[in-house]
């Protein structure tokens, strides 16, 4: 009697998306034709019930490659309307929402599109350019790109060291509090280096047998997830470049500009190459996709930091070709203005679900050890 209570006031706390991912866990469990897909339904089998926290784990486990959609013998137009892709990405934006520390900006996730951020983008880079024009003038003779003649290194490092502490701080709080809920087993060195194969070479956007995801005509197709390599060693690499460019210029005593064959410069460019490369393939596919394979809804909020992050890499590639004109700080204002719009939604927008979907997998990784 007390397991039935405890069951019904489980249900009760579900979402309405929640339980549409309950309803199908059931199904799919019954049925199992796709537990060699992915993480996801092996998890799944692992479970005779679904709670919150299971089905909140599930879905950041799931990649929405959509190979269970095409393969499914219940998805639509069948009466069941077995549709676990979709299902799965309707609750990913509502853990996000959930788990947002400080829990009042979760709703940003709902307004984290396209408009919000190019006029976030813009409007800090304005800012920047009319501190400009109040200091001096927007055009000055060329600088031999010491951009720190424009903005201090100083007041640089403090407005976005601090903005993206802060930002860093309330995604991992997020993360953590998740974590808590769905963990259910102590760490270990083999799941951990499981963890970071599956995260580094994108295992589960393979569809299952290698060939990738299904495009919109139902075909095999790799480009989702060689888009995504793109785009994730292209932003590791902006990232070591920043990190080295820190050690020269406090370790070595090395200030900016450096000469266009330095490390800092050679990683900076290989990783905006891959920042313009990757988000232009994926905000392709995002246009192109057929809408049963994820969330309309959520169509703003992934192409918002797509584009963001285009013009991050793309306003850092001409900062760099223009660092020697005179149109080096107007470049550099709207470089910094992109850059700060992307700390700023860090935690509430697309970039938070590689954390949780890190989380989910090794959860796996830890659980199907614990159960072998």
């Amino acid at each position: 009697m007390q397991q039935l209570e405890m069951l019904i006031h489980q249900a009760q706390s579900l979402t309405a998306n929640e339980q549409e991912v309950e309803r199908m866990m059931q199904i799919c469990n019954a049925c199992r034709y796709c537990e060699g897909f992915c993480a996801v339904f092996p998890a799944m089998t692992l479970r005779l019930t679904f709670g919150k926290a299971d089905i909140n784990y599930l879905a950041n486990l799931c990649h929405n490659c959509g190979a269970c959609l095409h393969a499914c013998q219940y998805a639509p137009p069948h009466e069941f309307g077995v549709n676990v892709p979709q299902a799965m990405a309707r609750v990913r934006v509502e853990t996000y929402q959930e788990y947002a520390r400080p829990a009042l900006f979760g709703t940003l996730y709902r307004r984290a599109g396209v408009a919000v951020v190019l006029a976030l983008a813009f409007g800090i880079g304005l800012f920047l350019l009319l501190m400009m024009a109040i200091n001096g003038t927007l055009l000055h003779p060329p600088l031999a790109g010491d951009f720190y003649q424009i903005f201090p290194h100083n007041l640089l490092a403090a407005m976005f060291g601090s903005v993206f502490v802060f930002s860093l701080c309330s995604l991992l709080f997020s993360v953590s509090k998740f974590w808590r809920e769905i963990s259910s087993g102590a760490g270990s060195l083999p799941a951990l280096v499981e963890t970071a194969n599956n995260v580094l070479t994108l295992t589960y956007l393979d569809g299952g047998h290698g060939e990738g995801c299904n495009d919109e005509d139902d075909a095999f197709t790799l480009r989702r997830r060689r888009f995504h390599h793109f785009t994730f060693y292209g932003f590791m690499l902006c990232f070591a470049s920043t990190i080295v460019a820190t050690g020269y210029h406090f370790l070595l005593g090395q200030q900016a500009p450096y000469d266009l064959l330095s490390l800092p410069v050679i990683l900076g460019t290989l990783g905006g190459i891959g920042l313009i490369i990757g988000p232009l393939g994926l905000l392709w596919l995002n246009l192109r996709r057929h809408p049963a394979h994820g969330d309309a809804a959520q169509k703003p909020l992934d192409r918002g930091f797509i584009l963001l992050l285009l013009l991050v890499s793309i306003t850092g590639i001409a900062l760099l070709i223009g660092r020697n004109t005179s149109l080096m700080g107007v470049l550099l204002a709207l470089h910094l203005g992109t850059v700060m719009a992307l700390f700023i939604t860090l935690p509430y927008g697309k970039f938070a679900h590689g954390f949780y979907r890190t989380a989910a997998l090794l959860k796996w990784a830890i659980e199907k050890r614990s159960k072998a």
